[in-house]
């Protein structure tokens, strides 16, 4: 009886999977059948979800018994069982060329090989040189006892002492001190596995200095690092941004990343929220907030209760104010003002003075994902494709119609990706309405799938943000260089877990922002970290080479105001 019925199961899951509602010809029959699949994989969603909290609940008690939950035995595949990456889909497969390396390799010395003589016939004739370059490295000390020269001076009192060159402050050489940092932030070392390699190639140095040298006094690198940000905003008109968490001292925290092609900048906030992205924009730790027109319009998006509009009024307009006055200011004239309303006002004010401040760039255009703290900061916003396709690569459809509409629509998102992509190098209006009709199509048209006919009407609701390439065709279409950099500092966290203090917490952010930008302007992080520690002066500053490299590129030609636009013929 048990197997007939265990046939009979299997018997009506194989017959689900065969239905296809698009071959019924009747319409209410077709309709009907739509409903009961799209209710079955809702079904299906529950159980799955229901099984998981149960398993939970189970561990848990097994727990408080004493005992042990359920083991979680990894199975036997290869890659990633939850991948929600679309680099497959999305790219187009180029030809792999091997060029040659030889031609960045420095040579540092010239060695002629002889043959032996003795083993060479009597007839041998010389036919000049096979050239064979090898990449080696010396590793070795390099200490040196100064003898800094002192004299006196009885009429004037004092003691005259020659002073050691640049970067030889302390115990250790700007050798070392590069090394350490370079390998470190840019090498992804542990200070333990640091201490365990500085003495395997005998240097004697304690944790504790270890860890002031690579924390402390770098006043001079933080310096950069915000000329290096002020720089990058200057060099376009859009940015891109994403957050990552960070932990601070055991206590969560947000790490945020703004970059374009020329640059990378990390900073980490206490929070994630609008005001922390508003703080990261301008670079500040302290918010300034002002009452004007702006705030204004942005209150009634935010939909402010009139009465509290009327309120505002009678505060200090077009006046510059710090968080804590502003603050002070509604508890004295909106004492019964609820705490989100109040978060919604200081939003709308410190947006206000971001945008009529003139100390620091204002980003025009950010590149990002469709997080609520991302949105009304700047004029325009434009979404990430990518992040948006990953929407419907986490859909997990059971009935096999289902499966075959998603697999249908995923080629068609890919192939309308590449269409926009294909606009960006060759841009024209009739090429954009073409592209805006096609949006339209793609995702208005219904599927029978009622979880990825949902999604398409959620990412209907973008269409502005998801489409701005088609007025302004410099603009990216992912958010990947930021996720990227995300990931790095995921893997630094992964690598040290954490920071314990607010000073260690800066030093990452600034070393992590020099490592990324160098590498993105060509320059090698261990000689730059070199020449700034010993002042040689052979690398430029990096906002000097940003500047120079925006110039050479048009990152924003379509954004930038029509009076600095130069004409093209």
């Amino acid at each position: 009886m048990t197997q007939k019925l265990d046939s009979s199961k299997k018997s009506g899951e194989e017959i689900l999977q065969t239905i296809e509602p698009k071959g019924i010809a009747d319409e209410s029959m077709r309709r009907t059948v739509e409903i009961l699949l799209n209710l079955i994989e809702q079904l299906q969603a529950e159980v799955k979800e229901l099984r998981a909290e149960n398993q939970q609940l189970k561990d848990e008690n097994n727990l408080l018994k004493g005992e042990k939950g359920k083991p979680d035995i990894k199975a036997n595949k290869k890659g990633f069982t939850n991948n929600h990456s679309s680099e497959k889909e999305r790219k187009i497969p180029k030809k792999h060329s091997k060029g040659s390396k030889n031609e960045t390799i420095k040579i540092d010395r010239e060695e002629i090989v002889k043959y032996p003589q003795d083993k060479l016939p009597a007839d041998a004739e010389f036919k000049g040189y096979q050239e064979v370059i090898i990449q080696d490295i010396t590793l070795a000390t390099d200490n040196i006892l100064f003898r800094k020269e002192k004299y006196y001076s009885p009429s004037a009192g004092k003691t005259y002492l020659a002073e050691l060159p640049c970067g030889y402050e302390g115990e250790f050489g700007p050798g070392i001190k590069a090394l350490v940092i370079s390998l470190y932030y840019g090498g992804n070392m542990t200070q333990g596995k640091l201490l365990e390699f500085l003495e395997d190639i005998g240097i004697s140095i304690s944790a504790g200095y270890l860890s002031n040298l690579l924390i402390k006094n770098q006043v001079e690198f933080e310096t950069e690092k915000n000329e290096v940000y002020a720089s990058g905003l200057e060099s376009s008109p859009w940015q891109h941004f994403d957050q990552t968490g960070a932990r601070v001292g055991g206590v969560n925290y947000t790490t945020n990343v703004v970059c374009n092609p020329l640059y990378t900048i990390y900073l980490t906030t206490a929070k994630k929220d609008r005001l922390s992205v508003v703080k990261v924009l301008q670079n500040a730790t302290e918010l300034e907030l002002i009452l004007n027109q702006l705030t204004d319009n942005l209150l009634e998006t935010f939909q402010i209760p009139t009465k509290w509009k009327n309120a505002l009024k009678l505060l200090p307009q077009e006046t510059v104010l710090s968080e804590a006055e502003f603050n002070a200011l509604l508890d004295t004239y909106l004492p019964l003002l609820g705490s989100q309303h109040r978060t919604r006002i200081i939003e709308a004010a410190a947006i206000a003075f971001y945008h009529q401040q003139t100390d620091w760039p204002v980003v025009q255009t950010l590149v990002c994902d469709d997080a609520p703290q991302f949105k009304l900061l700047t004029e325009n916003i434009t979404l990430c494709w990518v992040h948006e396709g990953r929407h419907y690569k986490k859909l997990t459809p059971y009935v096999a119609c289902h499966q075959k509409a998603l697999d249908k629509f995923l080629g068609d998102f890919w192939d309308y990706y590449r269409d926009l992509l294909a606009y960006k190098d060759a841009p024209s209006q009739q090429t954009a309405e073409k592209l805006r009709s096609e949006f339209w199509k793609l995702f208005d048209t219904k599927s029978g799938y009622q979880q990825l006919d949902e999604r398409k009407q959620l990412t209907l609701l973008k269409i502005s943000e998801l489409l701005l390439v088609l007025e302004h065709p410099e603009l990216p279409l992912h958010n990947n260089p930021a996720e990227l950099a995300a990931r790095t500092m995921v893997q630094r966290r992964n690598i040290s877990y954490a920071t314990q203090t607010q000073e260690g917490t800066q030093a990452w952010d600034t070393f992590m922002s020099l490592v990324a930008t160098t590498r993105k302007l060509g320059i090698s992080f261990f000689e730059y970290v070199r020449d700034r520690i010993s002042h040689l002066g052979n690398i430029p500053s990096l906002a000097t080479i940003i500047r120079e490299q925006s110039s050479l590129h048009s990152f924003g030609y379509s954004l930038m105001p029509e009076s600095l636009l130069t004409p093209i013929y």
